[in-house]
C-alpha cells in the first residue's frame, strides 16, 4: 500500500496533510514552516523541490534500491524514480552472474 494511502487512512479528514484545523494546508504557509525549520541550517534558503531532490539524492547516495527509494518518495512507478530522482554516477562492472553463460569447452 502507497504511502500516501496510509497516510489519508490515518487522517481525520479528507485531506493527506491537513493543517493543525484540518483544512487544506495553504501551500505559503507550509512554505514558512519549511523555511523556519531549516533555517540557520545547509539547506537554508532551499525551494521544497529541491530539497525534495536532496533527500532522493541522499537516498541514492546510500545505496538502496530503487524500489526502496520509490517506496520513500511515495512514487507509486519505479520508473519515475529512477528517471526524474537518481543518478547515474556509474556504471556497473561486476558482470560476474554472466560467468554462467559461458559455453562448456570441456563436453565430448
Amino acid at each position: 500500500m502507497g504511502l500516501l494511502v496510509r497516510r489519508h487512512r490515518a487522517s481525520a479528514g479528507p485531506w493527506v496533510f491537513p493543517s493543525i484545523a484540518g483544512t487544506l494546508r495553504d501551500p505559503g504557509n507550509t512554505r514558512k514552516q519549511l523555511r523556519d525549520a531549516v533555517a540557520g541550517s545547509e539547506w537554508a534558503g532551499l525551494h521544497p523541490h529541491v530539497f525534495r531532490h536532496l533527500v532522493a539524492t541522499r537516498l541514492d547516495a546510500a545505496v538502496l534500491s530503487a524500489r526502496e527509494n520509490a517506496d520513500y518518495l511515495g512514487h507509486e512507478k519505479v520508473s519515475m524514480t529512477q528517471d526524474v530522482y537518481m543518478s547515474r554516477k556509474s556504471r556497473g562492472t561486476n558482470a560476474a552472474a554472466l560467468g554462467a553463460f559461458r559455453p562448456n569447452h570441456n563436453v565430448g
